[in-house]
């Protein structure tokens, strides 16, 4: 089968993963604690990252850049770009927060602007300005319509924003790593160690190891389900088949299957958590997609004529 086309299958398998990762966060939320359902994944993650690795040590050259990239890209994809995503859903809704997510693609051009110098194009700027400007009203949609929550949920879609902006320069590195051959699983492994042992000293500063058993005990099968899904499938599984895809194709490109996140979330959303669609929410959803087709597009049409 065609490398590219591979690529392609893998990402929108992780789509579709991340896609159902919004709700089943926001479902699982109702049994844990932010902090605490974080350390619980990362724990699980880890050690299923060890347990691989006491099978299959990796193995990569080690350079003068590659031990800082692959920090540097653990920390800012893992605890801080999920803990923000995290409390972020904690406080809004599962499908405002995957809309917002969806414009992870227009971070990630930002990022490869900046730190990459990767050129953009007039076309392609107007297109993220708009993107922008539709996430903006999505995000303050909740104190427009006047919600008792809405303080609340603003927080909440500022925080998604943030674990984007974080999650996309660690995207950028993430790329250079795996050009430096730091093979896919290993860096998905590393990522989920640092992000348990970062979390840790957050944890108990919050709880006594008394009231993060006894949460956990006392959490029903569904939401350890949940915690599970979260660690192995949207974890680990779906951190490695990006990274695989990430080996072939552009970031740029990997990026661009974000924007199918609230397909998957949508029926979740609404028929599963029973959430509602308002006139803020539709108005900016509507703006986010007429900015990507535009900024998507062009960048289409300068891969044609690069390739």
């Amino acid at each position: 089968m065609n490398h590219r086309l591979t690529a392609y299958l893998l990402l929108l398998l992780v789509s579709i993963i991340w896609g159902v990762a919004g709700p089943v966060i926001k479902f699982t939320l109702s049994s844990f604690p932010p902090i605490i359902f974080l350390t619980y994944r990362f724990a699980l993650a880890s050690a299923l990252g060890a347990s691989l690795w006491a099978i299959r040590p990796p193995k990569f050259r080690v350079n003068g850049n590659t031990i800082p990239h692959i920090i540097l890209h653990s920390v800012l994809a893992v605890p801080l770009g999920l803990g923000l995503l995290f409390f972020g859903f904690d406080k809004t809704t599962s499908l405002t927060g995957t809309v917002i997510s969806a414009t992870g693609p227009i971070m990630i051009a930002i990022a490869g602007m900046i730190l990459l110098k990767e050129h953009i194009t007039k076309p392609e700027r107007v297109g993220i300005l708009l993107a922008l400007l539709g996430t903006l009203i999505v995000s303050v949609g909740p104190i427009v319509g006047g919600n008792s929550h809405a303080i609340i949920s603003f927080e909440g879609n500022l925080l998604i924003l943030a674990s984007l902006l974080s999650d996309a320069i660690g995207t950028v590195i993430a790329k250079v790593s795996l050009r430096d051959r730091v093979p896919a699983i290993a860096l998905t492994n590393i990522s989920f160690m640092i992000g348990f042992v970062i979390f840790i000293p957050f944890l108990l500063a919050s709880y006594s190891i008394k009231e993060v058993i006894t949460t956990i005990m006392a959490a029903p099968l569904s939401a350890h389900l949940g915690v599970f899904y979260m660690a192995f499938l949207s974890g680990t599984l779906a951190y490695t088949l990006q990274k695989v895809a990430m080996k072939t194709i552009e970031v740029g490109e990997v990026a661009v299957f974000n924007y199918l996140f609230p397909i998957w979330a949508a029926p979740l959303s609404l028929l599963w958590l029973g959430e509602k669609i308002t006139t803020p929410f539709i108005l900016g959803a509507s703006v986010i997609a007429t900015g990507v087709v535009i900024a998507e597009h062009k960048r289409r049409q300068k891969r044609r004529r690069h390739g």
